[in-house]
C-alpha cells in the first residue's frame, strides 16, 4: 500500500499498486471498520485493483452467476447483487464514520455516485444515474430497435457497520469486459443495456489519471466534512 496526501484532513488516501487478493481486502475493511468505530484509527479511502472475480452481494441470486467456474465467487456482504472486479478496473473502497455525517446512507450512496459522476466529467464522458438502475450509465445512442442503448461504466455497493461504511465503488478503465459474461451484473439482463469502460468509450486513461481524478472528485464530493444531503 502507498499513502498519499489525503483530500480531506484526517483521511488516509491509500492506493496500492498491483492486484490485491480480494480476501486481503476483506481483512483489511473489516479492521479498519472496527478502528474507525473504536477512535483509534482515520477514516481511509483504498483505490486497489483485483484479479478476475466475481462478488455476491445480499441480494444475489444464484441464477445470475451465469459460469461458476470461471473465477473464483466470494460473498461480499455488501448491498446488491453479482458483480465483477478485474485487472484495468479501479475500485474504491470508503470506509468513513457516518455518523458524524447525520446517518443518511441514501445520502451517502447518492455521493459516491456523484464522485463517480464527477471523475468520468473530467474525462469528458456523461455519467448519469437510471432510476431503478444501481450503477452510473452512459447513453450510447439509438439500439436500433426504437430505443437507446445504455451501459454501465461504474458500479457501486455499500455496507455499514457501528455507522462506519465500506466496500464502495468500481469504474471500468481498461478491463476486458468480456468477464462480465459469467454474471448477469447487478441483476440487469435486458438486452438494450450492456457494460462499457473508458477504454471502450476511447479514452485511453492511465490508472494514475484516473487516481487523480478520482481525487479531486472525491474532494469537491465530500469535501466539506459536513453532514451529506441528497
Amino acid at each position: 500500500m502507498t499513502w498519499k496526501n489525503s483530500p480531506l484532513d484526517g483521511l488516509d488516501w491509500i492506493v496500492s499498486d498491483g492486484l490485491t487478493p480480494y480476501a486481503e481486502a476483506l481483512a483489511f475493511m473489516e479492521g479498519r471498520v472496527a478502528e474507525i468505530a473504536a477512535g483509534t484509527a482515520p477514516e481511509a479511502v483504498w483505490l486497489v485493483e483485483h484479479p478476475p472475480l466475481y462478488t455476491a452481494g445480499t441480494s444475489a441470486r444464484a441464477a445470475d452467476l451465469v459460469a461458476p467456474d470461471r473465477f473464483p465467487v466470494y460473498e461480499a456482504g455488501r448491498g446488491g447483487q453479482y458483480t465483477y472486479h478485474g485487472p484495468g478496473q479501479r475500485v474504491g473502497y470508503v470506509m468513513i464514520d457516518l455518523k458524524a455525517r447525520g446517518g443518511d446512507v441514501r445520502a451517502f450512496v447518492h455521493h459516491l455516485e456523484e464522485w463517480l459522476i464527477r471523475t468520468l466529467a473530467r474525462f469528458n464522458v456523461k455519467g448519469e444515474r437510471r432510476e431503478g438502475r444501481i450503477g452510473i450509465w452512459v447513453d450510447r445512442g439509438p439500439d436500433g430497435r426504437g430505443g437507446r442503448r445504455e451501459d454501465k461504466i461504474a458500479a457501486l455497493g455499500v455496507r455499514v457497520r457501528r455507522g462506519i461504511t465500506f466496500h464502495g465503488v468500481s469504474l471500468n478503465v481498461d478491463c476486458d469486459l468480456t468477464h462480465f459474461a459469467g454474471i448477469v451484473p447487478c441483476g440487469i439482463s435486458e438486452p438494450a443495456y450492456g457494460v462499457t469502460s473508458l477504454a471502450d468509450l476511447g479514452i485511453l486513461a492511465s490508472m494514475p489519471e484516473v487516481d487523480m481524478a478520482m481525487e479531486a472528485a472525491f474532494r469537491e464530493t465530500f469535501g466539506t466534512g459536513a453532514p451529506l444531503a441528497a
